[in-house]
């Protein structure tokens, strides 16, 4: 399969790096030398430095034999015109990376298929639901639905006063509670495991659990985490990533927005009808305590500053906060997430995509999701057609070791499968696998 990539920045590079694991050849186009250079030596990938809207750079990325192309550079003019012409040339799906928010209305969508244009995403609109439901889930760092919330992933990490720690999970089965919760996923100095029942939970573990939706207070209760009702929330930035997130938040929560920009904030002040917003310097805490940092239960720092975003989530947690979201462009820190310090972190361009690459996905796969600071990302997967998934129990399937069923959704009924559990027709099975996993995937799923 060929794929070629107009830009090369942060989520450019993120979706070169999920594909380079499935032996796709891949194009990079750009205009950043240093981008092209960094892409190239750590990916499987060809480069071509030039401008994605020229026809001849297009063609010299043979783009009328390629089966995607995407547009994801930062300008959104460049992806469009770009997806346009590569439409055009004979690519056979484009896809565009934009900012307005109005091009995303449904009924907007005709617009762009008359021009060629497949698909467009908005890595803010994606990333403030995201946003959206980790308040919604404040226990826990890291926060997936499926179908609806049907089936629910969370994790959280352990410390030594969990009741897990230093525990084999074969033995911790016996808990009543285990019926409708699993652990699927552990994160151990920045290694990603797939439990078994031989697996010990270890202090500092980033465990990950799947329940249906009423066993997520289980895992609560499990876990002795305390449940703090979220009323008040402080976002800093006022950039669209945080215009968009106060929009998603301001008719359930009372938000407080400060941005050092006033002209920015009379533009923000304008479009948002819940949200106070402030102009003033977020970097001082002495003034975001005057504007009552202190009283709110969650902060979520959206500047454009990965470091000053870190640096005040960890100042408002010193300071009684309940949750801190903090978003970071550096790929660096995301490796580290589990261990920063910061309840959760968040980056739009993985965000948008990990949303991309399910369209390339073979096996009728519906939904994924990637996984920050861990190489592993969730895959549903429809069973469409009688063949040996649906005949044998999954212990039986041979199923790569770098991945686990870890759900199934039947219906309106939901399963916590162990491995005796039998797939059947039409099933949704959600599946959490490593890279080298996803070719095995493919095959048994196609």
């Amino acid at each position: 399969m060929n794929i070629v990539i107009a830009g090369a920045g942060d989520m450019g590079y993120h979706l070169a790096r999920q594909l380079s694991f499935e032996n796709k050849d891949i194009i990079l186009i750009d205009l950043d030398k240093d981008a092209l250079d960094y892409a190239s030596s750590h990916l499987d990938v060809m480069t071509i430095m030039g401008d994605a809207t020229s026809l001849e750079i297009l063609k010299s990325a043979n783009v009328r034999e390629a089966h995607m192309f995407m547009a994801v550079t930062t300008s959104e003019k460049t992806n469009l015109l770009a997806a346009t012409l590569a439409k055009q040339l004979g690519a056979n799906r484009v896809i565009a990376r934009v900012r307005n928010h109005d091009y995303l209305n449904p009924e907007n969508e005709i617009y762009f298929k008359n021009i060629g244009i497949d698909n467009i995403i908005s890595p803010s609109m994606l990333c403030s639901g995201e946003i959206f439901n980790m308040v919604k889930n404040s226990t826990f760092t890291d926060v997936f639905e499926f179908e609806g919330g049907k089936l629910n992933v969370v994790g959280i990490t352990l410390d030594q006063f969990s009741t897990m720690v230093n525990k084999r999970i074969s033995d911790m089965r016996e808990n009543p509670i285990f019926e409708d919760i699993k652990i699927i996923a552990i994160v151990r100095d920045q290694m990603t495991i797939i439990p078994r029942g031989n697996t010990i939970i270890r202090n500092n573990d980033h465990v990950f659990f799947i329940s249906n939706k009423k066993a997520v207070e289980s895992i609560i209760e499990l876990l002795g985490q305390r449940k703090v009702t979220i009323k008040n929330i402080m976002i800093i930035g006022g950039d669209d990533l945080a215009y968009t997130t106060a929009r998603k938040l301001e008719d359930e929560y009372r938000v407080t927005l400060i941005h050092k920009d006033k002209e920015r904030c009379k533009w923000l002040s304008e479009r948002l009808d819940n949200t106070l917003v402030i102009n003033g310097d977020y970097k001082n805490i002495e003034l975001l305590i005057e504007e009552g940092l202190e009283e709110m239960e969650a902060f979520i720092s959206l500047t454009e500053s990965s470091e000053t975003n870190i640096i005040t989530s960890l100042s408002a947690k010193n300071h009684g906060v309940y949750k801190t979201i903090a978003h970071v462009d550096t790929r660096e820190y995301i490796h580290i997430s589990h261990s920063i310090g910061v309840d959760s972190l968040i980056n739009k361009k993985l965000v948008a995509a990990n949303q991309v690459t399910r369209f390339l996905r073979k096996g009728n796969v519906e939904a994924i999701s990637g996984i920050y600071g861990v190489d592993a990302e969730f895959i549903q997967y429809v069973i469409t057609k009688t063949n040996r998934v649906t005949k044998k129990a999954l212990k039986d399937l041979h199923f790569p070791d770098s991945a686990i069923v870890a759900g199934v959704i039947r219906g309106e009924k939901v399963f916590i499968p162990d491995g005796d559990f039998v797939l059947q027709l039409n099933d949704k099975a959600i599946v959490m696998a490593l890279p080298e996993a996803k070719i095995p995937l493919e095959k048994l799923f196609h």
